[in-house]
């Protein structure tokens, strides 16, 4: 069970984009996660009249370290830390460390 999803609200904890917030878009196998609005760069693509692409500059996100983020917690307004618990009727579940709040429901 991993402690970051997709769909989680998560905060970005370190680097260039320090302090944004935005939705988990994927989860990658290499430990790199792709959020909403967080690390965006510029690609320069050629037109392709075959596939009928239009060249021109895109604006796009790439994946960013799972160590440079946080769960975010709306009840502190801050990253938090993810723990696990097992429910009295044998679900897993996660939960935020500070408040001992779930976070799946």
């Amino acid at each position: 069970m991993n402690k970051i999803r997709k769909g989680d609200s998560v905060i970005v904890i370190a680097g260039k984009d320090k302090g944004k917030r935005g939705t988990v878009l994927a989860v990658r196998a290499d430990n790199r996660i792709l959020v909403e609005g967080v690390n965006t760069v510029k690609k320069h693509v050629k037109p392709n009249p075959v596939k009928g692409d239009v060249g021109g500059i895109q604006v796009k996100e790439m994946p960013i370290q799972i160590s440079n983020i946080g769960l975010y917690n709306a009840a502190t307004q801050r990253a938090d830390r993810v723990g696990f618990k097992i429910l009295e009727d044998g679900r897993k579940v996660r939960i935020f460390k500070s408040t001992n709040e779930v976070v799946d429901i």
